[in-house]
C-alpha cells in the first residue's frame, strides 16, 4: 500500500481512532484481566504501526486487526500456560529440596523472622540476591563499611534468634556456632 497523502502518522491515527474500540471490546471479552486487555490492544496497534504498509484499506483494515489480535491473545495464552508449568515445576522442585528437612525450615522461618526488618532485608539481598557488600551498600545508599558491619551484626543475630530456637547450629556450620556465641573473625 503506497503513504496516504496526509502521511503515515496521521494514516496511523485514523486506523487507530477508527477501530480502537471494537479492538479493546475484543480484547477485554477474550483475556482475564483488563491489564491483559490493554496489553493486547497496545501490541495489535504497534503491529500495525510497524506493519503500516501492510494494513489492507478500507472494510478490511478493522478484519486485518482483529486477526493481529487474535494471534496476540494466542500468544498470551501460549505465555501463561509456559508460566504456570514453570511455576509448578519450580514448586515440585523447591517442596522436594525441602521436603526432607521441614523442622529446619521453619526454625529458619522463625528465627528470621525474629529478626528486625533492617537485618532481614540486608539478611535477603546477601543471601537471596547474591549481592555483595559493595552492591548492598549502593542498594540501600551506605558505604560498604557500614554494610559490612550491619551484615556482622545481622548474621550473629540470626545466630542467636537459631540457638533460642533450640536449632542445631551445626548443621549451619561452624560459623553458625562461633557468631551465636559471639566470636568475632
Amino acid at each position: 500500500m503506497d503513504d496516504p497523502p496526509d502521511g503515515p502518522r496521521r494514516h496511523f491515527e485514523k486506523i487507530y481512532e477508527t477501530h480502537y474500540t471494537a479492538i479493546a471490546q475484543y480484547a477485554l471479552r477474550r483475556t482475564e484481566s483488563s491489564d491483559d486487555a490493554v496489553d493486547v490492544v497496545s501490541e495489535t496497534f504497534l503491529t500495525a504501526w510497524r506493519r503500516l504498509h501492510d494494513v489492507p484499506a478500507g472494510d478490511e483494515t478493522r478484519l486485518w486487526l482483529y486477526g493481529v489480535a487474535r494471534r496476540v491473545l494466542a500468544n498470551l495464552h501460549r505465555g501463561a500456560a509456559r508460566r504456570e508449568l514453570l511455576t509448578a515445576r519450580l514448586r515440585m522442585s523447591f517442596a522436594e529440596s525441602f521436603a526432607d528437612r521441614p523442622r529446619e525450615c521453619d526454625e529458619v522461618r522463625a528465627a528470621f523472622a525474629g529478626l528486625s526488618a533492617g537485618d532481614r532485608e540486608l539478611l535477603s539481598l546477601t543471601g537471596w540476591e547474591g549481592l555483595s557488600p559493595t552492591e548492598i551498600a549502593t542498594v540501600l545508599g551506605c558505604s560498604r563499611g557500614t554494610v559490612r558491619v550491619r551484615l556482622h551484626r545481622a548474621r550473629r543475630r540470626l545466630a542467636r534468634e537459631l540457638a533460642v530456637a533450640g536449632a542445631d547450629l551445626e548443621r549451619y556450620g561452624t560459623r553458625a556456632m562461633e557468631l551465636a556465641e559471639g566470636v568475632n573473625r
